[in-house]
């Protein structure tokens, strides 16, 4: 096992906690109302291993085995997501008792153990109902989120001390509606745009929503990493900047500066885009970033050659190409580990937002690996600890980190194909079975609170 005395101290207060999101592990989708996920698991080659989450992880009927992992792992705090279908089926309307009371017996287990509960109001799972009557790219549903918000906060927010909004609004407009890759599936390129705009809508509508209920401490979690351009060429650089205000500014500039990215808030559907700006831009108590890796991106490919990305291949016609990055070790996903840009990620926020930018928590960062003596993810995660220390270092002021994921689960499109766990799911038979990076983090934790 690696060594843990050599990670740096991080401060008395620092939250360590451990993420997972209830599409991806809960399972009973007899006991909820359907969403996207299950309408796009069930076309044949949506999902690599012909998969899909009606079982998942069983983490519904298995949720207390679950929780004793979180605690005997040692983390402060565990992010789960509330499934919007399984409290309000349809979406709106008539609210499921059943669906309230698990969260109800999850959040009693997790605070029985000493963790605290960190919910995440969506993580990808619109209702189908909502959805077959527009989804994101209807207004509609922003107002239908905060209703929602508000129903979960009137019946666990007294024992939550922490909560977050939305989950990765970016890859859900670019993955589910521009590419097509996620749920729901849409092939909109640019016209998924109004989806970014709503969804960012529903999340203030939801701040203020929460703040009425009396909760605090309210976050979002947006995914954000570095662009590098392909070289120093002009071509490259713009197509760079390109992506990078897509992928970063387009979700971050609203939210903590009140404007859109220049060029693009005429292209968001909205009769007053001020007061949209006014409710997108409440103001919160701290910002998560969730982040896996940085993006080496060029000018467009030439004609009929395909670009990679992720795994994906992308359309032609867009004005940028993400192209590989070399030189670096790369998970079982291809995605290169470059620890060190996520200092240089933190870094470029505080020096971008100043004093608009609220306290940082990392809310996802994590790997993909087989194996249960994962000695790669150990590596991957020691890595980014020291890299998270320099920016702490540097005065960026981040209060918190998370691992994704406490289980090897259901990852999207790729099915079970891909294992982020520290904890292995064999999943036919349900068990569970800690891994090397499992054993290796609690002994850094220990380490942390000695």
């Amino acid at each position: 096992m690696a060594a843990t005395a050599a990670i740096p101290r991080f401060p008395r207060d620092f939250l360590w906690g451990v993420s997972t999101s209830a599409p991806q592990i809960e399972g009973a989708a007899d006991q909820r109302g359907p969403s996207v996920w299950d309408a796009f698991t069930a076309v044949p080659g949506n999902v690599k291993d012909g998969t899909t989450a009606a079982v998942a992880c069983d983490h519904y009927h298995r949720y207390r085995e679950d929780v004793a992992l979180v605690g005997g792992l040692g983390v402060a705090a565990y992010r789960f997501s509330v499934s919007w279908p399984r409290v309000l089926p349809t979406g709106a309307g008539a609210v499921s008792a059943a669906g309230l009371d698990f969260y109800d017996r999850l959040v009693d287990e997790l605070c029985a153990r000493g963790v605290r509960p960190v919910p995440t109001l969506f993580h990808w799972d619109t209702p189908l109902a909502l959805q077959d009557a527009g989804g994101w790219l209807r207004r509609d549903t922003a107002e239908r989120f905060a209703e929602y918000a508000a129903v979960v906060a009137a019946r666990i927010g007294d024992r939550v001390p922490k909560w977050i909004t939305l989950n990765e609004p970016a890859e859900h407009t670019l993955l589910g509606h521009a590419l097509g890759e996620h749920a729901p599936g849409e092939k909109l390129l640019f016209d998924a745009l109004p989806a970014a705009h709503h969804q960012l809508l529903a999340h203030g509508l939801a701040v203020r929503a929460l703040r009425a209920a009396g909760a605090r401490d309210i976050g979002i979690a947006n995914s954000h990493g570095p662009t590098w351009p392909a070289s120093a060429a002009e071509e490259d650089t713009a197509a760079a900047g390109f992506y990078d205000v897509l992928l970063n500014r387009l979700f971050a500039d609203p939210l903590l500066m009140g404007r859109y990215p220049e060029g693009l808030g005429e292209l968001m559907p909205a009769a007053d885009l001020e007061a949209d700006l006014k409710v997108i831009a409440e103001p919160l108590d701290w910002y998560g970033i969730n982040f896996y890796q940085p993006t080496k991106v060029g000018a467009p490919l030439p004609e009929g050659t395909a670009a990679e990305f992720a795994g994906l291949t992308l359309p032609t016609g867009l004005p940028f190409s993400p192209r590989p990055i070399e030189g670096y070790p790369v998970t079982d996903f291809g995605w290169p580990v470059v620890p060190e840009a996520l200092t240089e990620l933190l870094t470029a926020f505080r020096d971008r937002y100043g004093d608009r930018l609220p306290p940082l928590v990392i809310t996802e960062n994590g790997c993909s690996y087989e194996g249960i003596d994962d000695q790669e993810r150990i590596a991957y995660l020691d890595g980014h600890l020291r890299a998270l220390h320099r920016a702490v270092e540097a005065g960026v002021d981040v209060r918190g980190y998370f691992v994704w994921s406490l289980l090897d689960n259901f990852e999207w499109a790729e099915g079970h194909r891909r294992r982020f766990g520290l904890v292995h799911v064999d999943h036919a038979t349900q068990k569970r079975t800690p891994k090397a990076s499992y054993h290796w983090l609690r002994e850094v934790l220990r380490a942390q609170r000695a």
